[in-house]
């Protein structure tokens, strides 16, 4: 019988503990133990515990077919990023090329060629040349692996977001080479603010914090008897490289976005442009996507 708050949690715990599924009953109790635990210690109001319960309802409204505020909000708090280096990397014990996929990737985009454009409508801005390689732990190139990349456009939109882009514009699915590469003509990305229009928007100015992400390129590749690699390659020129609101750029997933005035070898005189070669790791494992978070 519950006299007090103090018999609350061990009351509760008694019922988790009956879980069947091991995982879920270890999960279970460690989240009664650790939220009954911050009630206790923050001293919880019930005004504040209400505004709580409708900012959850609220976050869960904003949730739509080219927005995803859950998402948005853990990357916010470092959750993605905790998660993501906790399980890659040989389990957090190495650099990893796995980063967070965000709230933009969309499933099925097209088909491209190697060295082929995925700028698919008119958007103004330099020129970007992008060389890759996939390899494995040793080094070792990994061909025919399927790569998506999406990326937001010189002024910080996907084109979701952009009704002046077309559909699927910077985005493109490619495939490595007998070396394990792929490569590809874009337009150099920007940086921009998340959204701040919503929940995640109104804590970013109750801390005095700005919204600002650096500009990032990101993949998703795929290849069967390889953990799917998820990452962003951000640049190391960006303003905001060193405090990204979304705390997700590591050591291992900066990229050089290098400036070049002169004529491109292949391209001619297209004025300025950027070129950017970088190496993605991919470790052995299970072979799963990820739910995309946007249609």
């Amino acid at each position: 019988m519950i006299r007090n708050f103090q018999d609350v949690t061990p009351a509760v715990l008694a019922v988790m503990e009956q879980t069947p599924d091991p995982r879920l009953r270890e999960i279970m109790v460690s989240l009664v133990k650790h939220l009954h635990g911050f009630v206790v210690e923050t001293k919880l109001t019930e005004p504040e515990f209400r505004a709580a319960t409708a900012i959850l309802a609220e976050m869960g409204h904003l949730c739509t077919d080219t927005h995803q505020e859950f998402v948005l909000m853990a990357g916010s708090l470092g959750v993605s990023s905790l998660v993501c280096l906790m399980n890659n990397g040989d389990l957090g014990k190495r650099e990893t090329s796995q980063n967070l996929l965000g709230p933009f990737w969309r499933m099925h985009s097209p088909r491209v060629e190697n060295g082929e454009s995925i700028v698919r409508s008119d958007t103004p801005g330099a020129a970007l040349f992008v060389s890759a390689r996939v390899v494995d732990r040793d080094g070792i190139p990994i061909p025919d692996a399927e790569v998506d990349i999406w990326h937001a456009s010189p002024v910080g939109y996907y084109e979701n977001q952009d009704p002046a882009q077309a559909d699927m514009n910077l985005r493109g699915k490619f495939t490595t080479d007998g070396d394990g590469r792929f490569w590809f003509r874009s337009v150099m990305m920007a940086g921009y603010p998340i959204p701040t229009e919503t929940v995640v928007g109104r804590l970013l100015a109750a801390q005095k914090r700005h919204p600002y992400r650096p500009a990032h390129l990101h993949a998703l590749i795929v290849k069967p008897g390889y953990k799917v690699l998820i990452s962003q390659v951000y640049d190391r020129k960006d303003p905001n490289i060193g405090n990204d609101v979304q705390f997700g750029v590591t050591e291992a997933t900066l990229g050089d976005f290098v400036g070049h005035d002169g004529p491109h070898p292949t391209s001619g005189n297209i004025g300025p442009w950027h070129s950017l070669d970088y190496t993605y790791v991919m470790e052995k494992g299970d072979t799963t996507l990820p739910r995309a978070p946007i249609k």
